[in-house]
C-alpha cells in the first residue's frame, strides 16, 4: 500500500526544497547585484541563504508555535489530551511529542518539528471543547502520522523559507519603486530591471505553489496513515466533516501557516483547486470511506 512506501521521499523533498531556495535567492541575489552595480549584494544573498537554511531547519518549529499563539497544554487541565496522545504514540512507534494549546474558538490542529525526537502537536481549545472521543482521537492519529511520515520538516520549513524569499522580492520591487538601479538607463541596465522585476514577483508565486501541491499531497497520506492508527476511518471522517462546517474565522491562524493545520483555516469554496492548501473535505472523507472498505478496518 502506497502509505508504507513514501516515508522517505519526504526527506528528499526537505533538502530538494532547500536546494531551490538557495538556487532562488542566488538568482535574486545576482540580479540586484546587477541592478545595483554592487556585487557585495550577491555574496550577502548567498550567505543569507546558507544561514536561512540552517535557521529553518533548526528553528522553523518554534517560529510556528510562536506566531501560532500556541502555548504548552498543561497535563492535568488537559489530561484526556495527553493520555490520547501518548497511547496512539506507543500504537505508532515514536516519541510522545510535545503538546500545545491555542487559544482559539475553531476547530483544528498540526504537527511541526524537525524530526520523531523533536516533535509537537498543537490543537486549538475549539477543537478539544467540539469534538468526540473518537473524533478527537482521528485528528491525532493523523497529526502523530505527519510525524511517522517525516513530513513535519518539510511542511514547517516551507513557513520560513517562503515568507524569506517573499521579504526578499518586497525589498526590491520597494527599492525600485524609490528609484533604485544605477544602471538603469542605459539597454542593459532597463532589461535587468525588467528581469529582476519580474523574478521578484514570480518567484514567491512561485514557491508558493510547491508549497500548496506539496502540502494537499501529504494530507492524503497523512489521512490514511491516522486511519490505520485507530483502525476506525469514521472517526477522522466525522471529524473533517465538523472542522470544515464551522463557519468562524481562526483568528491566530496565518497564511504563511495555513498550509500546515489539517483543515485550511482560511479555506473558500471558490477558491481554484491549484491554489488550496488542501484537498477538498468531500474528496479526503471519500478515500477515508473507501480506506475502510478496502481493510475492513
Amino acid at each position: 500500500m502506497a502509505v508504507y512506501q513514501s516515508y522517505d521521499t519526504n526527506v528528499r523533498k526537505t533538502w530538494v526544497l532547500m536546494t531551490l531556495f538557495f538556487l532562488v535567492v542566488i538568482a535574486i541575489g545576482f540580479t540586484f547585484a546587477q541592478v545595483w552595480q554592487d556585487s557585495s549584494i550577491l555574496y550577502i544573498a548567498i550567505i543569507f541563504a546558507l544561514f536561512m537554511n540552517f535557521f529553518s531547519y533548526w528553528y522553523s518549529d518554534k517560529i510556528v508555535l510562536s506566531i501560532s499563539g500556541a502555548v504548552a497544554a498543561d497535563k492535568q487541565e488537559f489530561w484526556d489530551f495527553y493520555t490520547m496522545t501518548e497511547n496512539l504514540a506507543i500504537t505508532a512507534g515514536i516519541p510522545m511529542p510535545k503538546l500545545y494549546v491555542i487559544s482559539d474558538a475553531a476547530p483544528n490542529a498540526f504537527a511541526t518539528g524537525r524530526n520523531k525526537e523533536h516533535a509537537a502537536v498543537a490543537v486549538t481549545r475549539g477543537l478539544l471543547e467540539m469534538l468526540t472521543k473518537t473524533e478527537l482521537e482521528g485528528v491525532i492519529a493523523h497529526e502523530l502520522s505527519h510525524i511517522r511520515n517525516k513530513d513535519i520538516l518539510l511542511s514547517t520549513v516551507v513557513v520560513v523559507l517562503v515568507g524569506f524569499i517573499s521579504i526578499m522580492a518586497d525589498i526590491f520591487l520597494r527599492g525600485m519603486m524609490f528609484g533604485g538601479g544605477r544602471d538603469s538607463d542605459n539597454k542593459n541596465g532597463g532589461l535587468l530591471v525588467i528581469v529582476g522585476v519580474v523574478l521578484a514577483i514570480l518567484s514567491p508565486i512561485a514557491v508558493t505553489l510547491i508549497q500548496l501541491a506539496i502540502s494537499r499531497k501529504r494530507e492524503f497520506l497523512a489521512d490514511a496513515s491516522g486511519a490505520l492508527l485507530t483502525r476506525y476511518p469514521d472517526g477522522l471522517a466525522s471529524a473533517l466533516k465538523k472542522i470544515s462546517s464551522y463557519s468562524g474565522q481562526m483568528k491566530s491562524a496565518h497564511q504563511a501557516t495555513a498550509h500546515l493545520y489539517i483543515s485550511n483555516p482560511f479555506r473558500g469554496k471558490n477558491m481554484a483547486k491549484l491554489f488550496m492548501t488542501h484537498p477538498p473535505v468531500e474528496e479526503r472523507i471519500a478515500a477515508l470511506m473507501g480506506l475502510k472498505e478496502e481493510t475492513g478496518v
